[in-house]
């Protein structure tokens, strides 16, 4: 996971720092050694690890923070605030100022990610009631072309190619053109890439800006490449003045230093990051929702995004009518653990939620939703419509069908039971100071027990 190891060890300073009532300038000298050892190991960039150290201890060693009655709290703030402006402090939203169709070139190394990006991207941007076409612009990477094409018809979206031997500045004029007739607002242009940043490869980006004179112009950077991301961006930059930064396979870098050293280093905003393989996994990159994840601060904004995404109001009905009238079946349990895949799974929910960051990750079971999954898909209809007729030779049954124990189909009856039981209290009319009904919230599938 993104950050992970970072995250890990930044919270374990930050939970020493919490608890100190008395903060001496010696303490904070040594609170910040740990944070630096931290981010260079994470990789990032040295002369960033270096300035953000001296902004947190300059304001950390005052004189307010170190006699208020909190001061470890305070320095915790601070420690957020200048990882928050590390980022790049705001919320950055892509430039689509000008007349239509508006041009978004993908630039970036072979190998970065940037075609599968930019099939994100526009599926991000359709999402978001744009109708955007894709320029397959990369002639020289073998299938590349037809990668775009595969990804296009995925998310149901046009790309515009050509013949092999038709130079890349003419297939993006003729895109901008059928983008015109069909009334595509934005163009998004695949570059090609190499293995290295050459001449020829410069040159050829540098013609295109000319002549298509892009709103944005989106660096790719793959966040697996750690502090050479920082230096790679910044030959980017340096050439073609670019307007931000995408961070692909953010999912799969534990170590965090692109991300922390990217914005610094070229002054640019990065703007997206695809957080997993498929081409929904793309967000907005927003600086103070990550380093507060990255600080176990959780990430309730994050969170509600990816509950309204999913949010179904004829399902939300139909719902709140099976739980008003305590008709709620083992199907529409199934169905809630499904939305709970699909918006990230129990680890990736754990981190958005503040505090529980503290949940140790061997301690939680994600394999128990596909195991429950596959008992109650192993009931019949009738079974799961009236869990009560369960006896103890269908139970049987159930756990050689799911390839599951007897004991697995007994805990999770228990727990859909907790389930019905919290319901009906909330039907009539409040909770109660007990909470939700004894053993659900701990019991709840994949938490620990």
């Amino acid at each position: 996971m993104a950050f992970e190891n970072l995250s890990a060890k930044l919270q374990a300073t930050m939970k020493k720092l919490r608890g100190q009532t008395r903060v001496s300038e010696k303490d904070v000298k040594d609170f910040m050694r740990e944070i630096r050892l931290a981010l260079l190991e994470a990789d990032v960039n040295y002369k960033v690890v270096k300035d953000f150290i001296a902004a947190v201890s300059e304001k950390a060693v005052g004189q307010d923070v170190l006699e208020s009655l909190s001061p470890g709290q305070q320095i915790v703030k601070i420690v957020d605030d200048e990882l928050t402006a590390l980022l790049g402090a705001e919320d950055y939203k892509l430039d689509f100022s000008k007349q239509p169709p508006n041009v978004i070139m993908m630039v970036g190394l072979q190998g970065a990610g940037k075609t599968t990006a930019s099939g994100k991207l526009a599926l991000h941007l359709r999402k978001n009631g744009r109708k955007p076409i894709m320029a397959a612009c990369d002639v020289y990477r073998p299938a590349a072309v037809k990668q775009l094409e595969i990804l296009g018809k995925q998310v149901d979206i046009p790309v515009h190619s050509e013949e092999p031997g038709v130079k890349p500045l003419e297939i993006a004029r003729n895109a901008v053109k059928k983008a015109i007739r069909n009334l595509n607002d934005t163009v998004i242009v695949d570059t090609a890439g190499r293995l290295q940043i050459d001449e020829d490869m410069m040159e050829e980006l540098k013609e295109l800006k000319k002549e298509l004179n892009p709103s944005e112009i989106l660096l790719v950077v793959d966040s697996m490449t750690g502090q050479e991301a920082a230096n790679v961006a910044k030959a980017f930059h340096d050439d073609l003045d670019i307007t931000g930064v995408i961070l692909s396979k953010l999912d799969s870098d534990t170590r965090g230093g692109a991300a922390l050293s990217v914005r610094a280093i070229t002054g640019r905003p990065i703007k997206f990051a695809s957080v997993g393989e498929k081409l929904s996994e793309f967000e907005i990159f927003y600086p103070k929702r990550m380093a507060d994840r990255i600080l176990g601060m959780g990430d309730v904004l994050t969170l509600i995004d990816k509950a309204v995404e999913m949010y179904d109001e004829k399902q939300a009905v139909e719902l709140e009518k099976k739980i008003r009238t305590q008709t709620f079946t083992l199907d529409d349990f199934l169905e809630q653990l499904q939305q709970v895949k699909k918006m990230g799974g129990i680890r990736g929910l754990l981190k958005l939620i503040p505090g529980a960051g503290q949940i140790k990750e061997e301690d939680i079971d994600e394999s128990r939703l596909v195991r429950i999954e596959a008992i109650i898909r192993s009931m019949t209809k009738k079974e799961k419509n009236n869990p009560d007729i369960l006896n103890a030779s269908r139970r049987k049954r159930i756990a050689a069908g799911s390839g599951t124990t007897v004991q697995e189909v007994n805990q999770l009856m228990r727990q859909f039971e907790d389930m019905r039981a919290m319901m009906k209290k909330m039907t009539k009319g409040g909770i109660g100071k007990k909470g939700f009904g004894k053993g659900f919230g701990g019991n709840f599938p994949g938490f620990p027990q």
